[in-house]
Protein backbone atom coordinates (compact mmCIF):
# COMPACT_ATOMS: atom_id res chain seq x y z
CA UNK A 1 0.00 0.00 0.00
CA UNK A 2 1.30 3.44 -0.94
CA UNK A 3 0.57 6.25 1.49
CA UNK A 4 -1.11 9.51 0.57
CA UNK A 5 -1.79 12.45 2.87
CA UNK A 6 -5.24 14.01 2.93
CA UNK A 7 -5.08 17.77 3.51
CA UNK A 8 -8.04 17.61 5.88
CA UNK A 9 -8.94 16.26 9.28
CA UNK A 10 -12.52 15.47 8.24
CA UNK A 11 -13.24 11.84 9.23
CA UNK A 12 -16.08 11.50 6.74
CA UNK A 13 -13.85 12.50 3.84
CA UNK A 14 -11.06 10.22 5.11
CA UNK A 15 -13.36 7.20 5.19
CA UNK A 16 -14.76 7.96 1.75
CA UNK A 17 -11.35 8.39 0.14
CA UNK A 18 -10.00 5.18 1.70
CA UNK A 19 -13.03 3.26 0.40
CA UNK A 20 -12.53 4.40 -3.19
CA UNK A 21 -8.72 4.48 -3.29
CA UNK A 22 -8.14 1.26 -1.32
CA UNK A 23 -8.57 -0.95 -4.43
CA UNK A 24 -5.81 1.12 -6.10
CA UNK A 25 -3.56 0.19 -3.15
CA UNK A 26 -3.47 3.70 -1.70
CA UNK A 27 -3.76 4.26 2.05
CA UNK A 28 -5.08 7.74 2.83
CA UNK A 29 -3.82 9.31 6.07
CA UNK A 30 -5.19 12.53 7.60
CA UNK A 31 -2.63 15.33 7.84
CA UNK A 32 -3.26 15.80 11.56
CA UNK A 33 -1.89 12.30 12.26
CA UNK A 34 1.30 13.32 10.48
CA UNK A 35 1.72 16.54 12.45
CA UNK A 36 0.60 18.88 9.66
CA UNK A 37 -1.28 21.99 10.72
CA UNK A 38 -3.89 23.71 8.56
CA UNK A 39 -2.66 26.44 6.23
CA UNK A 40 -4.46 29.69 5.45
CA UNK A 41 -6.58 29.40 2.30
CA UNK A 42 -5.85 32.71 0.57
CA UNK A 43 -6.79 31.66 -2.97
CA UNK A 44 -9.60 33.31 -4.93
CA UNK A 45 -11.03 30.06 -6.33
CA UNK A 46 -11.78 26.52 -5.23
CA UNK A 47 -8.91 25.12 -7.28
CA UNK A 48 -6.38 27.61 -5.88
CA UNK A 49 -7.35 26.74 -2.31
CA UNK A 50 -7.19 23.00 -2.99
CA UNK A 51 -3.71 23.41 -4.51
CA UNK A 52 -2.52 25.48 -1.54
CA UNK A 53 -3.68 22.77 0.89
CA UNK A 54 -2.29 19.86 -1.14
CA UNK A 55 1.16 21.44 -1.69
CA UNK A 56 1.43 22.31 2.01
CA UNK A 57 0.54 18.77 3.12
CA UNK A 58 2.90 17.19 0.60
CA UNK A 59 5.75 19.56 1.46
CA UNK A 60 5.40 18.82 5.19
CA UNK A 61 5.23 15.03 4.80
CA UNK A 62 7.09 14.15 1.61
CA UNK A 63 4.05 12.12 0.52
CA UNK A 64 1.66 12.36 -2.40
CA UNK A 65 -1.24 14.58 -1.34
CA UNK A 66 -4.95 14.92 -1.92
CA UNK A 67 -7.02 18.01 -1.12
CA UNK A 68 -10.48 19.22 -1.96
CA UNK A 69 -12.17 22.56 -1.76
CA UNK A 70 -15.90 22.79 -2.16
CA UNK A 71 -18.81 25.09 -1.62
CA UNK A 72 -22.12 26.47 -2.79
CA UNK A 73 -22.68 29.00 -5.59
CA UNK A 74 -26.00 30.87 -5.75
CA UNK A 75 -26.63 32.61 -9.06
CA UNK A 76 -28.69 35.56 -7.81
CA UNK A 77 -25.93 36.24 -5.23
CA UNK A 78 -23.28 36.35 -7.99
CA UNK A 79 -21.76 33.04 -6.91
CA UNK A 80 -21.78 33.67 -3.15
CA UNK A 81 -21.11 32.14 -0.70
CA UNK A 82 -18.60 30.36 -2.99
CA UNK A 83 -15.15 29.81 -1.48
CA UNK A 84 -16.43 31.34 1.76
CA UNK A 85 -19.23 28.75 2.14
CA UNK A 86 -17.94 27.29 5.42
CA UNK A 87 -17.55 30.73 7.01
CA UNK A 88 -20.33 32.62 5.25
CA UNK A 89 -21.81 33.89 8.52
CA UNK A 90 -18.36 34.72 9.92
CA UNK A 91 -15.43 32.94 11.60
CA UNK A 92 -16.57 29.98 13.66
CA UNK A 93 -20.00 29.96 12.04
CA UNK A 94 -22.10 26.82 12.45
CA UNK A 95 -24.06 25.17 9.64
CA UNK A 96 -27.23 26.65 11.15
CA UNK A 97 -25.66 30.14 11.14
CA UNK A 98 -24.67 29.83 7.48
CA UNK A 99 -28.08 28.51 6.45
CA UNK A 100 -29.84 31.33 8.30
CA UNK A 101 -27.66 33.95 6.60
CA UNK A 102 -28.33 32.40 3.19
CA UNK A 103 -32.09 32.43 3.73
CA UNK A 104 -31.88 36.06 4.83
CA UNK A 105 -29.87 36.99 1.73
CA UNK A 106 -32.51 35.32 -0.48
CA UNK A 107 -35.54 36.75 1.29
CA UNK A 108 -38.18 37.73 -1.28
CA UNK A 109 -36.40 35.95 -4.17
CA UNK A 110 -38.90 33.64 -5.96
CA UNK A 111 -38.12 29.92 -6.16
CA UNK A 112 -37.40 29.88 -9.89
CA UNK A 113 -34.64 32.48 -9.39
CA UNK A 114 -32.95 30.57 -6.53
CA UNK A 115 -30.79 28.41 -8.82
CA UNK A 116 -27.56 27.17 -7.29
CA UNK A 117 -24.93 24.47 -7.45
CA UNK A 118 -22.46 22.69 -5.24
CA UNK A 119 -18.90 22.65 -6.60
CA UNK A 120 -16.07 20.32 -5.58
CA UNK A 121 -12.49 20.65 -6.79
CA UNK A 122 -10.15 17.76 -5.98
CA UNK A 123 -6.40 18.06 -6.42
CA UNK A 124 -3.91 15.16 -6.40
CA UNK A 125 -0.16 15.84 -6.26
CA UNK A 126 2.51 13.14 -6.67
CA UNK A 127 4.90 15.41 -4.73
CA UNK A 128 4.98 19.00 -3.50
CA UNK A 129 6.49 20.38 -6.72
CA UNK A 130 4.32 18.34 -9.08
CA UNK A 131 3.95 20.54 -12.22
CA UNK A 132 0.98 18.54 -13.55
CA UNK A 133 -1.45 17.95 -10.68
CA UNK A 134 -4.60 16.00 -11.34
CA UNK A 135 -7.52 18.40 -10.99
CA UNK A 136 -11.00 16.89 -10.91
CA UNK A 137 -14.26 18.81 -10.69
CA UNK A 138 -17.77 17.80 -9.73
CA UNK A 139 -20.86 20.02 -10.05
CA UNK A 140 -24.32 19.36 -8.62
CA UNK A 141 -27.14 21.59 -9.87
CA UNK A 142 -30.19 22.49 -7.81
CA UNK A 143 -31.82 25.43 -6.11
CA UNK A 144 -32.17 26.92 -2.65
CA UNK A 145 -35.46 26.05 -0.97
CA UNK A 146 -37.55 28.45 1.08
CA UNK A 147 -36.94 26.45 4.28
CA UNK A 148 -34.66 23.62 5.43
CA UNK A 149 -35.81 20.01 5.29
CA UNK A 150 -34.24 16.62 6.06
CA UNK A 151 -31.89 15.27 8.71
CA UNK A 152 -29.08 13.73 6.62
CA UNK A 153 -25.94 15.44 5.39
CA UNK A 154 -24.38 18.65 6.65
CA UNK A 155 -23.65 22.21 5.59
CA UNK A 156 -26.25 23.55 3.16
CA UNK A 157 -27.80 20.12 2.46
CA UNK A 158 -31.10 20.95 4.26
CA UNK A 159 -31.63 23.96 1.94
CA UNK A 160 -30.41 22.40 -1.32
CA UNK A 161 -33.36 21.19 -3.37
CA UNK A 162 -32.64 18.53 -6.03
CA UNK A 163 -35.32 18.95 -8.75
CA UNK A 164 -34.84 15.58 -10.49
CA UNK A 165 -35.43 13.76 -7.20
CA UNK A 166 -38.02 16.23 -5.84
CA UNK A 167 -36.40 16.37 -2.44
CA UNK A 168 -33.73 18.18 -0.46
CA UNK A 169 -30.16 16.88 -0.36
CA UNK A 170 -30.57 16.23 3.38
CA UNK A 171 -33.45 13.82 2.58
CA UNK A 172 -31.32 11.52 0.39
CA UNK A 173 -29.78 8.40 1.86
CA UNK A 174 -25.95 8.55 2.04
CA UNK A 175 -25.32 6.09 -0.81
CA UNK A 176 -27.71 7.92 -3.13
CA UNK A 177 -26.21 11.28 -2.21
CA UNK A 178 -22.70 9.99 -2.91
CA UNK A 179 -23.73 8.92 -6.43
CA UNK A 180 -25.28 12.30 -7.21
CA UNK A 181 -23.15 14.79 -5.32
CA UNK A 182 -20.41 17.11 -6.48
CA UNK A 183 -17.86 15.29 -4.30
CA UNK A 184 -19.00 11.88 -5.51
CA UNK A 185 -18.57 12.99 -9.13
CA UNK A 186 -15.11 14.45 -8.48
CA UNK A 187 -13.94 11.33 -6.60
CA UNK A 188 -15.17 9.06 -9.43
CA UNK A 189 -13.23 11.16 -11.95
CA UNK A 190 -10.12 11.03 -9.74
CA UNK A 191 -10.25 7.22 -9.57
CA UNK A 192 -10.60 6.97 -13.36
CA UNK A 193 -7.68 9.29 -13.93
CA UNK A 194 -5.44 7.65 -11.34
CA UNK A 195 -6.08 4.29 -12.96
CA UNK A 196 -5.24 5.72 -16.38
CA UNK A 197 -2.10 7.43 -15.09
CA UNK A 198 -1.02 4.35 -13.09
CA UNK A 199 0.75 6.45 -10.45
Amino acid sequence: MQKIVLASGNRGKLKEFNQVLGPLEWEVLPQVELGVADIEEHGLSFVENALIKARHASRCTGLAALADDSGLEVDVLKGAPGIYSARYAGPGATDADNNAKLLEALEGVPEEQRTARFQCLLVFLRHAEDPTPLICQGTWEGRIALAPKGANGFGYDPLFYVPEHRCHSAELDPAQKHRLSHRGQAVAELVRRLQARQV
